[in-house]
């Protein structure tokens, strides 16, 4: 297999975006779709964790009211839709006769269609197959990829890498965060760096075929090939056995020549209305790997981030506030206590770019030799606070812009569990935070740990086989 860094699709081609409201929002973010529907439901979420939404279960109701949406049950709503109501307000309505699990996933996935810019043009729909056209499938994926970054919040499990996954994983995770199976496989194959990817498929029930096609499928970060929507498998694939909600199936198969076989484990969920069949979620890793093949993560050490371990390039990094112009407590302290000169640089460059003192940029100086420091402006003031002081997306753009500069110097990144001190943030979200910024860009990141000092502790959720 081909590198993750040169992954390729089955059908030779990129994936070209067409749907009206698609475009509209990468147009208004400057990115490409799936990162610009994540970034805006994770700016949405961070906003809500800042203020005390909390889970697991993380409830969309809730989400909703902080939000100011309303939401209210219509028994003849298929699953859900999203009204406008006039001067950017929207109400979502549910079926309340769907499985709680279905019922959040829905009203999540309405809550991501207000993520796009035209959202307020026409009441939005949760679709079933039948009733998609030709490239609202787009607009479906995308705010299902932005249900999962509601309901699974960054930070809110950590995965076992040392197990091998499975679809029994899915489930248990599914009861416990009280969420669909599709959401919790999204969200698995954003964070793992195992070789995988994670799929939705359906029967295509046309003039009585037995054939599956695929709806969409993710990779994980290191999984080489592309596999495109409408995909058709093989005609003997195991999800045939999924005839019923609930059934699992699992096998060996390929489904692509030349590239031998495949671990498929899978899921019956519902079917679209209208279809007999159910539709299939599941999960596929390769079988002739070995060992998972991992990418690189957070080391984790006991000492004193202000010493560095190693010889090579280093960079130091720190969170700061957006308003004192002085280091006076925690790590930053240290720092300055260290290096007097690193904080009267910080001065001297608010002082001469007052506007580029703000939540999301960094200030970088060289600290001795090889050392230099990147401090993040990703605290909002200081001093006692009801709520967290820690501004995770600004500490998510800082963080992108310490990776450029690391790249830049070929520097590993040295810190201690930054913004969950004074700022007092979540470190199971700031090191998902992390890893997305940095170690996927395979820049080693080393966290340190005073002796005897307190940790906080993260929330592991094991991956478990069941082969």
């Amino acid at each position: 297999m081909s590198s993750a860094g040169t992954r390729r699709s089955v059908e030779k081609k990129q994936v070209i975006w067409t749907n009206p409201s698609v475009l509209s929002l990468s147009a208004l973010t400057g990115a490409n779709p799936i990162d610009s529907i994540t970034a805006r439901a994770r700016e949405m979420v961070f906003r809500a964790i800042q203020s005390g939404w909390s889970g697991p279960p993380y409830d969309p109701f809730a989400l909703a009211e902080f939000l100011k949406i309303s939401i209210e049950p219509r028994q003849d709503v298929v699953d859900a839709r999203t009204h406008p109501i006039g001067a950017g307000k929207f109400r979502i309505e549910f079926n309340p006769n769907r499985s709680a699990a279905r019922i959040n996933f829905s009203v999540a996935h309405e809550l991501a269609h207000t993520l796009f810019p035209d959202c307020a043009e026409a009441i939005r729909n949760r679709f079933t197959h039948s009733e998609m056209t030709s490239n609202d499938w787009q607009l479906e994926a995308l705010c299902n990829v932005g249900a999962a970054e509601i309901l699974m919040p960054v930070g809110s499990f950590h995965l076992d890498e040392c197990r091998p996954l499975s679809i029994d994983t899915v489930i248990a995770l599914q009861r416990e965060f009280s969420v669909s199976s599709e959401a919790v496989l999204l969200r698995i194959a954003k964070l793992t760096s195992q070789r995988c990817f994670v799929f939705v498929a359906h029967r295509d029930e046309t003039e009585n075929s037995s054939i599956y096609r695929l709806d969409y499928a993710v990779p994980s970060r290191s999984w080489p090939i592309l596999l495109a929507t409408g995909f058709q498998l093989p005609p003997s694939t195991v999800l045939a056995q999924c005839t019923a909600i609930g059934f699992t199936a699992k096998a060996e198969e390929g489904w692509i020549s030349n590239q031998g076989s495949w671990r498929v484990e899978c899921l019956g969920i519902a079917p679209y209305p209208g279809h007999l069949y159910p539709r299939v979620v599941g999960i596929v890793r390769p079988t002739s790997d070995g060992a998972p093949q991992t990418a690189a993560t957070i080391q984790y050490l006991r000492g004193d981030a202000t010493k560095p371990r190693g010889l090579s390039s280093r960079m130091i990094v720190q969170v700061v506030n957006d308003k004192a112009i002085t280091w006076g407590k925690g790590f930053a302290l240290a720092v300055k206590k260290r290096w007097p000169h690193a904080q009267k640089e910080f001065t001297n460059w608010i002082f001469a770019s007052r506007s580029e003192f703000k939540l999301g940029n960094v200030h970088f100086v060289k600290l001795e030799g090889s050392v230099q420091l990147a401090s993040v402006v990703a605290q909002h003031g200081y001093g006692p606070s009801l709520f967290p002081r820690i501004q995770y997306s600004a500490l998510e753009a800082g963080l992108s812009k310490v990776a450029v500069r690391a790249g830049e110097t070929n520097a590993g990144i040295h810190m201690p569990r930054i913004g969950c001190g004074e700022a007092g943030g979540n470190w199971n979200i700031v090191a998902e935070v992390i890893d997305e910024t940095l170690s996927r860009r395979s820049i080693p990141v080393t966290v340190y740990d005073l002796p005897g000092g307190a940790q906080q502790s993260n929330h592991v959720v094991s991956i478990l086989a069941n082969n």
